[in-house]
């Protein structure tokens, strides 16, 4: 079997904003899950400064095909000015749920 599925990974300063990407990329067919993950301690320099905030980690589960499209549209619902968006491949899964996912994400 080929897979073409990923997971990608971003943050979101609130719950709000969070909930409100993982509904919008959902709906859009651009993934197929996405889970919030409740507010964690993110550290980090920006600009020279040690910055320390509470984030909520988004896991989106999508397709290879759709990642051109869902890194263009996280970046448009982002409020950050650099926003993290990591995609790691998936190398195996559950073939029926692999299936569904396959089914619930759009090509483009």
């Amino acid at each position: 079997m080929n897979l073409d599925v990923i997971i990608v990974l971003t943050t979101l300063p609130n719950q709000e904003q969070a909930s409100s990407m993982a509904v919008a990329l959902v709906k859009e067919s651009l993934a197929a899950c996405v889970q919030v993950l409740p507010a964690m301690q993110s550290f980090y320099i920006w600009q020279g400064e040690l910055q320390q905030d509470e984030e909520f980690l988004l896991l989106i589960k999508s397709r290879k095909e759709c990642y051109p499209a869902l890194q263009e549209r996280i970046c448009q619902l982002h409020p950050y000015e650099i926003p993290e968006i990591l995609a790691t491949s998936v190398s195996d899964g559950l073939p029926a749920y692999l299936d569904w996912l396959q089914k619930a994400t759009r090509s483009p």
